[in-house]
């Protein structure tokens, strides 16, 4: 590895394009209520979003190095960590360095918002602080944390969060839209679970996959697929969104099919890989173009 990829392998940099998919999504929600902010602060909001995201992945990396997880999983692109540590010991000093001095920018972007907007912003800043700093620690030991807590950090945090950044204020509208990438990016980690269950269980992580097995968890990805596309479909029915909110929907082929994968191959580690990236795309992919859609009809 070169120098440049041993610093950069924990942050798994090619995963934290979500971060600001989310931040935007938040933007198109304070835009569309008419909040009028400049975009130096839609631009902050974005880096704090980024920073948050390699600060959690670096605690991460971190702590399945230290727990020796890392050692046991059977790596795929989308789970196992980046092989960072493992090939480069030495350097688990710089991950730590990392994911403290991303956690660091974060709460400076955060105060800097809190002291634009005031108090109304300190209980999401105060939850997003301990997202990030006991995902690794504490919450992989609870299986009900360890499913939700990444759906709270990038929906209920990013979304909400960037809304009130912008627009001063909560809205109904910021906090339905949370649930989008809630429910998906809880997936996300839920579906990544599946090839890394046992060594998860013998480091001490405490998952649904490892509780009830991967075929009932699979269920469990289905119904929060389908509770994702629920909270687009109530939007736009119950007035929330604008009806071009519905781009959001041109996903679904996708999430039928990483449905139908999960089920068939719940505990065939290579076979699920495809599925994996159709997971991917699919928390790339909707909240992408449900922002797009509200900011058309704006």
């Amino acid at each position: 590895m070169s120098r440049m990829s041993v610093v950069t392998g924990p942050m798994r940099l090619p995963f934290v394009v979500l971060a600001p998919i989310c931040v935007f999504l938040g933007i198109a929600t304070a835009y569309s209520a008419g909040a009028d902010f400049p975009v130096l602060q839609a631009i902050l909001a974005v880096f704090g979003g980024i920073f948050a995201h390699i600060s959690v992945n670096a605690f991460n990396e971190y702590a399945d190095f230290w727990s020796g997880l890392d050692f046991k999983t059977t790596k795929t692109p989308f789970s196992g960590g980046s092989g960072t540590l493992p090939e480069n010991p030495e350097e688990y000093g710089s991950a730590l360095f990392i994911a403290w001095l991303s956690f660091s920018l974060t709460v400076g972007i955060g105060i800097y918002f809190i002291w634009l907007r005031g108090w109304i912003l300190v209980p999401l800043g105060v939850v997003g602080a301990v997202m990030v700093l006991g995902y690794s620690k504490w919450f992989t030991k609870n299986p009900l944390l360890c499913l939700i807590s990444p759906g709270i950090g990038f929906g209920t945090i990013m979304v909400i969060g960037t809304h009130v950044v912008l627009a001063g204020s909560y809205s109904v509208s910021a906090m339905v839209a949370s649930l989008v990438p809630f429910f998906l990016v809880s997936n996300l980690l839920l579906l990544n679970q599946f090839p890394d269950m046992e060594a998860d269980r013998e480091v001490g992580r405490r998952h649904y996959p490892t509780l009830i097995g991967r075929p009932k968890s699979a269920w469990l990805y289905i119904s929060f697929l389908a509770l994702a596309y629920l909270a687009i479909i109530g939007g736009v029915v119950f007035f929330v969104f604008p009806m071009w909110a519905l781009l959001g929907l041109l996903t679904v082929p996708l999430a039928v099919a990483a449905g139908r994968g999960a089920v068939k191959f719940a505990d065939d580690t290579k076979a699920i890989v495809p599925y994996l990236i159709m997971n991917v795309l699919i928390n790339l992919l909707t909240p992408l173009l449900m922002a797009v859609g509200i900011f058309i009809a704006k």
